[in-house]
């Protein structure tokens, strides 16, 4: 035989509840069903009696309201025998309303009135049940499911509820029989009374009938699929787990995973009986089974809980070290005022305890310590109790921990490297569940975090922020929409754009922006700013996120500090921050490591080519850098290779910019500023001190052509032409060619227009492509040779785009 039980929202609506009788009646053994209340009645119920106390005539109305619920339900379900189950009913709801007057007269509610207030939602609902099954036999679980007072609370006899369970459902009774029962009433032994097992009991009810008759298993119906890997609502990635000991079970359900009542498990645990967590709206699917052994169990973590409204209440003091009995002293104190502890830790000094409940317990839970105290905290041998609230305990739960080393240094490593502080943590020594306490406002990124760390996720999740939707952004959108659906196939990784910037507008969405329509949405987005941008990056505070800069915007530049400082890592293919003070490069540098997060920018030299990288990889091996010599400016390298007797200096310019090499303002190349920064920017990541203003440069164009504005600059432009000429002829003669040379040794830095014949690697350098020339101590005679396409949207973006899949893999 099997027990069934179905919650409150399997017996909600008329849908529900004709699946029920689907589910039930196809049954091939005997069943036992129990049943909640219709879904939110016990919670009116509760809200009808504390209405009533408070001598608002406001009840009356509620409590139609639960006459109604009941009459709907009949009506809409129940066919045969209709008339006779509404006089039932009605015969109940007549008491309840006695109950409920009696109340509402003498303004007062005590426990033994609630309880047997609450009770009727089970006794209604098992009624309906019970008429609408075909050859059904509804019992009174009062009769059978016994508690007897201690402490103060309603505690289950266990032995006299075996005993009666048996007598009520023997072998013959239940022989082809289905047996509804209400779940969660109870009585009290000695008196009588009516009594119940807490929220949640009536899957406790199902269990302790499935202990009791030895059932070949315990089916929990609910309207999930099972046990998920986290809150699907938190976690649209979370799934349902196909097996859970009972250990894990119990961890998921102690921690917020509110599928099971925690004290479910134990009476079937005992007697070895499986359960299956099944959703009543979609019947078919396997659900989760909870049992003993897990065959070809190898994950390490098998999901993620959470309680929010965590309160953290520390107990200090140097009398606590080395004195037995003072945790004695707070546990007890707190159980005999009511107040659950749900996670201790305590410091290896004895020092302090630091214990967490929920924030509605805080204030009592102070109070009652402080008074236990009071002697010392008086003679300054402890301090007065220290609360925090608004914090979060989150618990990874897996039996198979305990065969993995390094789960504890992965998870701390994990939160660390997200910027998230871990206030305080706990693990037994079973190594089945590692809880720890964190800030309120960091428990959805936790979670995303550690699900998708863990491999929990289908998919690893990058959250990506672009700044710049110009040539450069504008492309690497496109790059990433048309990778979006290969990256997941072929490396399981899900590209996430979840921020949009131009230099006006900004858009943001948590749960991912449609590429495809980004123009449209950022038009209809409100103006920005950069503190709207900054605060719109670091308030999303989403997990595994990066600020993609494609703009050349020095406001920009200017937040990556503070999205570094919030774990954010960035990757820039803006110049700006790598080549500004030595000071803002070297804290940018240094922030990231330290928060173990990316700051990358390999595209600010040489567009799309691996030249940071590689003198990255060159100075961690322990090479050294000695000289740089590189053409570094695709603009630059493009008129200078376009010059001829047909096509003067000033032309080679206008093509430059019509053909995109160039920045809208041609000056910028010309100035040789650009180059001065991309050297600087080298000479650093080689392992030197440099600043812009140590570059000594020789520039090849007059300082007035630099004054006034473009239209003046492109009308006078010109007049270089017959000088650039008559030079230009002087070195075809000689066989050579100008190439502006950005040079490097050790340590030393210059820029300017250098005459090379064909026997330098420089003089067949075609188009805008760069090239670089690494010396170093192990390139000593033969240098380190880096070339190709130094210029283009394009290249750029995948550069760019490469730097954020650097950033995955980190």
């Amino acid at each position: 035989m099997k027990v069934l039980k179905f919650g409150g929202t399997s017996v909600g609506s008329a849908n529900s509840i004709l699946n029920l009788k689907n589910i039930v009646e196809s049954q091939d053994f005997p069943v036992v069903v129990v049943v909640s209340a219709l879904g939110g009645v016990t919670d009116l119920l509760i809200k009808t009696a504390r209405t009533a106390s408070e001598g608002n005539e406001a009840y009356k109305d509620m409590f139609q309201a639960i006459v109604r619920r009941h009459h709907d339900m009949i009506n809409d379900v129940i066919t045969d025998g209709r008339e006779d189950l509404l006089l039932e009913t009605d015969a109940l709801l007549a008491e309840l309303s006695s109950i409920y007057h009696g109340v509402y007269l003498i303004r007062d509610l005590s426990p033994k009135t609630q309880a047997t207030i609450v009770s009727y939602g089970e006794r209604l609902s098992s009624r309906i049940v019970a008429r609408l099954i075909t050859d059904a036999e509804l019992h009174d679980s009062r009769t059978f499911i016994k508690t007897e007072r201690k402490h103060g609370r309603s505690l289950l006899d266990s032995e006299l509820t075996r005993r009666l369970v048996v007598e009520e459902f023997g072998p013959k009774t239940l022989y082809g029989k289905i047996h509804i029962v209400p779940g969660f009433i109870s009585s009290d032994r000695d008196s009588g009374e009516v009594t119940n097992l807490g929220r949640g009991g009536s899957d406790y009810t199902a269990s302790i009938i499935a202990a009791a008759l030895g059932a070949e298993a315990l089916e929990i119906w609910t309207d999930v699929d099972g046990f998920m890997t986290a809150d699907p609502r938190v976690i649209p990635t979370a799934y349902t787990i196909n097996a859970l000991s009972y250990v894990e079970a119990m961890e998921l359900c102690n921690f917020g995973a509110k599928v099971i009542y925690p004290p479910t498990i134990y009476p079937v645990c005992v007697n070895n009986i499986p359960i299956y967590v099944k959703n009543t709206f979609n019947p078919l699917l396997p659900g989760t089974v909870i049992r003993n052994e897990i065959e070809d169990d190898r994950k390490p973590i098998k999901g993620i809980s959470s309680i929010s409204g965590t309160s953290l209440i520390t107990v200090t003091g140097l009398s606590m070290v080395g004195v037995i009995g003072v945790n004695r002293r707070i546990f007890t104190a707190l159980a005999d005022n009511g107040i659950s502890v749900f996670m201790v830790s305590q410091a290896s000094s004895e020092n302090s305890t630091s214990i967490g409940v929920r924030d509605e317990d805080a204030a009592a839970a102070v109070e009652v310590l402080d008074n236990e105290f009071a002697k010392e905290i008086e003679e300054g041998a402890m301090f007065p109790m220290h609360v925090e609230s608004g914090l979060a305990t989150v618990a990874i739960v897996g039996e198979n921990m305990k065969h993995t080393p390094g789960i504890a240094g992965k998870l701390f490593g994990t939160l660390g490297r997200s910027g998230i502080s871990v206030i305080a943590c706990a693990q037994g020594a079973s190594e089945t569940n590692i809880s720890f306490v964190v800030h309120g406002d960091y428990l959805r990124k936790s979670l995303n975090v550690i699900h998708d760390s863990f491999f929990l996720s289908e998919y690893k999740e990058l959250n990506l922020f672009i700044c710049g939707v110009g040539t450069v952004g504008g492309m690497l959108i496109e790059q990433i929409r048309s990778q979006q659906e290969k990256l997941m196939q072929t490396h399981r990784l899900k590209l996430n754009v979840v921020g949009i910037a131009s230099s006006h507008k900004a858009v943001f969405s948590r749960a991912g922006i449609d590429l495809a329509t980004y123009r449209e949405q950022l038009d209809a987005s409100p103006e920005s700013s950069s503190e709207r941008l900054r605060d719109g990056v670091v308030g999303m505070n989403i997990f595994n996120s990066v600020f993609v800069d494609c703009t050349a915007s020095k406001e920009v530049a200017e937040l990556y500090q503070t999205f570094l400082d919030n774990n954010i890592s960035v990757v820039a293919a803006n110049k700006v921050a790598a080549s500004s003070s030595y000071e803002t490069y070297r804290r940018l540098k240094s922030t990231a490591l330290q928060r173990g997060v990316k700051y990358l920018f390999e595209t600010n030299v040489g567009a799309g080519l691996p030249i940071i990288g590689t003198i990255n990889d060159l100075v961690s091996s322990g090479d050294r850098i000695l000289k740089i010599e590189a053409v570094l400016s695709g603009t630059l390298n493009f008129i200078f290779n376009a010059i001829s007797d047909k096509v003067p200096f000033s032309e080679t310019v206008r093509l430059a910019k019509e053909l995109g090499y160039s920045e809208p303002d041609p000056r910028i190349d010309l100035s040789g500023q650009d180059v001065v920064r991309k050297l600087v920017i080298l000479t650093r990541e080689a392992g030197y001190k440099a600043e812009q203003d140590e570059v000594e440069k020789h520039l090849f164009v007059p300082d007035e052509m630099f004054i006034g504005s473009l239209e003046d600059f492109w009308k006078k432009l010109p007049e270089l032409d017959a000088d650039f000429e008559a030079r230009r002829q002087v070195l075809a003669a000689e066989g050579k060619r100008w190439r502006f040379v950005a040079k490097m040794e050790n340590g030393e830095m210059s820029v300017g227009l250098q005459a090379v014949d064909s026997r330098h690697p420089f003089y067949g350098l075609e188009g805008s492509n760069n090239i670089v020339l690494l010396t170093t101590e192990r390139y000593h005679e033969y240098p380190m040779l880096i070339q190709g396409y130094g210029a283009g949207a394009e290249v750029t973006a995948a550069g760019v785009f490469a730097n954020i899949m650097s950033t995955a893999n980190n």
